[in-house]
């Protein structure tokens, strides 16, 4: 059985993250009435400990995958450690912190991105929306297509592996783990719940999905810290 254990130092956090699948571990957070967001950004929801896992997590991350939209409304720039999480990475050994991908049919791209010095984003798209907006003449990133009228999630993930990127952190929006869960992609979610009420916030293009029964997961461990509850899922040992 799983207790819920209470963490007074967000720093504790890190060692219970560090075992990063090679696949595709996604991030959320929670409202404790179930929106993703406030006013459109995730952000609002969350607290410094939720902040300082995200850093530790991509500390474990060979790349960080993001929705265009989540890129743009939260300012995305390259990732950013701490000394402590600089030594989580192994950056005395060279590791450079992890690119963000950002899937993106316009190649609309938050130039907060773009910082002389940090790794080149890349840019997932579409042959289409390549060809479209000539996404390929863009060298400020690096393109990865994957699919053709629209991004298949599944061959871009197949493609960051390829690319020598394993350990794969999605940070959202909603929108695209929908995508990821219905390519049947996703290996571990980490979510935090927030002691907050949002109300109806819509966010994204959401779609039914297209699963014919839920995945299921096995609960990693359940922490709390200031009120925030810190939740680890593994794809069940079942399936």
């Amino acid at each position: 059985m799983t207790h819920l254990a209470s963490i007074a130092d967000p720093s504790d956090l890190a060692e219970l993250y560090a075992d990063a699948p090679n696949g595709v571990r996604a991030n959320m957070i929670f409202s404790a009435d179930g929106a993703a967001a406030f006013r459109g950004r995730a952000g609002t929801l969350s607290c410094p400990a939720d902040q300082n896992l995200l850093r530790d997590l991509r500390a474990f991350a060979d790349v960080v995958l993001v929705g265009a939209g989540t890129a743009r409304a939260e300012r995305y720039g390259p990732a950013r450690f701490t000394a402590a999480q600089e030594a989580l990475r192994g950056a005395g050994r060279g590791l450079a912190p992890p690119p963000i991908a950002v899937v993106t049919q316009t190649g609309r791209l938050p130039p907060t991105l773009f910082v002389d010095g940090a790794p080149s984003p890349i840019l997932v798209t579409s042959a289409s929306a390549a060809r479209t907006h000539s996404l390929n003449e863009d060298t400020r990133c690096r393109v990865v297509v994957a699919g053709e009228d629209i991004v298949d999630v599944d061959a871009a993930i197949q493609q960051l592996h390829a690319l020598g990127m394993q350990r794969i952190l999605c940070e959202g929006g909603p929108t695209l783990l929908d995508q990821l869960v219905d390519a049947d992609v996703v290996d571990e979610i980490c979510v935090t719940v927030a002691p907050l009420l949002a109300g109806s916030q819509p966010v994204g293009h959401r779609t039914p999905s297209r699963q014919p029964v839920p995945a299921s997961l096995d609960l990693r461990h359940a922490l709390l810290c200031d009120s925030y509850i810190f939740l680890r899922y593994s794809r069940s040992s079942e399936t």
